[in-house]
Order: C-alpha cells, then structure tokens, then sequence
C-alpha cells in the first residue's frame, strides 16, 4: 500500500485528486492523464483508463487530504485534523464499551486525538470492506492501545494488524504532523506500507517527499526499518 498524504490552504478534494492520479502514474508507469478516477454504485472511488489499475481510497478535510493506492487488495484511508471534539459523548455513542472504557482513561486534553484515533480506523475499515463506514466499518471494534500516545513505530510506519472478529482485514493508525493529524490505513489483504507526506501550504507531491518501506517476511505486515 502506498499512501500519499499532506496539508494544504487550497481544496483538499482537490490536492486529493490531483495526488491520486500522480501515484497512480509512479506506482503503474502510467501517465497521470491515462487515468480518471469513477466511483462505484456503493460510492468506492476507483480508478479506469489504463490497465490493471491499482486499488484506491481516499479522504479529504478540513485542509488535510490523503490518499491510498493497493496492487494487493482493497484498501482504505482516513485522516483528519485534531481538534476538540466531546469525545467521551461520541464514544458512548458509537464505540463499543472496551473502548469507550479506555478512552475515559485517557487524560482529558488527549482525548480528541485518542477518539479520532480510533474512529479514523472504523472509517478506514469500512472504505476497505466497500460498504463505507454505516454498513463496515461503524460495528467493527478497533483494538486500542496498550498506551497513550501509542508507542511510535520504528521507521515511524504503523504496523496493520489483523481484527479479531474479521482477520480478513488489517488496520493500523498513526499521529501524523506532530500529532496535529490522524492518519488511519486499512487493507483487506496483508500488505506493507510506503508512506509519503509533508504538511505546508503547498501540500504533497510523490515526486518529492519522504519514503519509508516496510517488509512483510511470511505474508505478516510490519512496520518499516
């Protein structure tokens, strides 16, 4: 999975768009123009005009944008900018009680960023399972971490792990930009991560941003060196 990400004064739909069809041409050897992106009847965004083209998600908002593109499977990615938000209210509304639990364990100013955190995931999952997030995602219970902030991941890549009741399925979330973004990833296959971001006003460009691989020894995704 190669994900694209940035920040930008601009549209993000936009960006969004333009950076779609730009790694579409990296990851295919394409030309960005040989693609247009179409959507199916369940809303999946996809991409058609040149062979083979790869699995796509994306997600846009509130001047952040990202985008996600699979050669293995279905994929699907969130990300949205923290702010504060009730977040102990919308957890007895829509997490399970383990992870509401959790959450209210978390200290107060962190809360926002540890809500996003795991609802990013939900929204995520359900873009993966091609059912968006009421019929995929919302029901799916994300595992929570052993602490908070999470530990980062070496490499800073977060490693996608299977879900417990649908191991069909791998996720992983991560604090993006200093911790001003959460960024969630979801694939219905095991997969490594490429992740490419930089925040700003001009956004990101695939042809100029930072690179981390991972590798997936046995068919087991984890995060990069």
């Amino acid at each position: 999975m190669t994900v694209l990400w940035g920040s930008t004064a601009g549209d993000a739909r936009t960006a969004a768009h333009t950076a779609l069809l730009r790694g579409a041409a990296l990851l295919t050897g394409e030309p960005a123009d040989a693609f247009r992106l179409t959507y199916e009847p369940g809303g999946r965004p996809r991409l058609a005009g040149a062979a083979a083209p790869p699995h796509v998600s994306i997600s846009h908002g509130r001047g952040v944008w990202a985008v996600a593109l699979g050669t293995t499977g279905p994929v699907g990615v969130d990300v949205e900018a923290v702010r504060p938000v009730p977040a102990l209210r919308m957890a007895g509304r829509w997490l399970d009680a383990a992870a509401a639990d959790w959450l209210a364990r978390v200290q107060p100013a962190a809360r926002p960023a540890a809500f996003l955190w795991l609802w990013t995931q939900k929204e995520a999952i359900g873009k993966a399972r091609g059912r968006g997030l009421r019929g995929g995602g919302l029901g799916r219970p994300v595992p929570v971490p052993e602490r908070w902030p999470p530990t980062p991941a070496r490499g800073g890549l977060p490693a996608l792990r299977p879900l417990a009741d649908d191991p069909g399925i791998f996720c992983a979330a991560l604090l993006a930009d200093s911790g001003r973004h959460v960024l969630a990833l979801a694939s219905a296959a095991p997969t490594t991560v490429e992740l490419r971001g930089r925040s700003g006003p001009g956004g990101a460009d695939p042809a100029d941003l930072r690179r981390a691989r991972g590798q997936a020894p046995e068919g087991r995704p984890r995060h990069a060196r």
